[in-house]
């Protein structure tokens, strides 16, 4: 192993180290967390009292330590091959040591970090234009044909509507919240109303998949139900 691979390796596990120590000090203060030491509803105790002594589990202890096994595969951040953007720093011109000038003295190696971001958010608005001409001859009017997505002078597009129907059903921000959200993270103005019509044409568009789903399972021989609320709505 080259000296370079060797400082490489070396950064690349005091990383993951880090990474690790601020991953159990994350789980060490979620865990301390309930309806007496945060801003938490007591609803989200659950079954959990602070006064009450906690039942011993009936499972038995398996043979296996808790935690990742040896020879799973780990999923650490690693650095890529190809990064999008690459910012040099400039080397001193100067030797720290004696004051030498190092100006013209050529490269030994290059260290590299990589730092994983998003872009930031920001809406983009693509103009969408046709053009109008008129015959000479009989004076018609022709013009070309919009893609069928664009139906209006003005509309949020597919992304976006597709952003605000996630987050509005998979993880129940409710409409208002979520408009504030939407502003505050893409300047994006999506009332409460518009989020509303969005699921409205969402659930027009996966009416007949979810059709579908209705008549297999209940063609099917054996059909699986936990203990929630069920009702036979098909």
């Amino acid at each position: 192993m080259s000296p370079e691979e060797k400082d490489q390796k070396i950064e690349r596990l005091e990383q993951e180290v880090k990474a690790l120590l601020e991953r159990i000090a994350e789980l060490e203060r979620s865990l301390g967390l309930d309806s007496q030491t945060s801003s938490k509803p007591p609803a989200s105790d659950g079954l959990k009292k602070s006064n009450q002594i906690r039942t011993k589990s009936l499972r038995e202890k398996g043979k296996r330590p808790s935690g990742g096994q040896i020879g799973h595969p780990g999923h650490t951040l690693e650095q890529v091959l190809e990064p999008e953007k690459i910012v040099e720093h400039p080397t001193p011109y100067s030797c720290s040591g004696c004051g030498s000038d190092i100006g013209d003295v050529g490269i030994k190696k290059i260290i590299k970090r990589q730092v994983f971001d998003i872009p930031p958010p920001r809406i983009i608005v693509t103009e969408h234009r046709v053009t109008v001409k008129e015959c000479p001859e009989c004076k018609t009017l022709l013009q070309g044909s919009f893609p069928k997505s664009v139906t209006a002078p003005v509309q949020y597009g597919a992304r976006i509507r597709a952003v605000a129907a996630y987050l509005n059903h998979q993880h129940f921000i409710p409409e208002d919240r979520l408009s504030e959200v939407l502003l505050d993270l893409f300047g994006c103005r999506m009332t409460p109303g518009t989020i509303a019509k969005t699921t409205l044409t969402l659930a027009q568009i996966i009416e007949p998949v979810v059709a579908e789903m209705a008549c297999e399972v209940k063609a099917a021989a054996v059909k699986h139900l936990d203990e929630t609320f069920f009702e036979d709505w098909w």
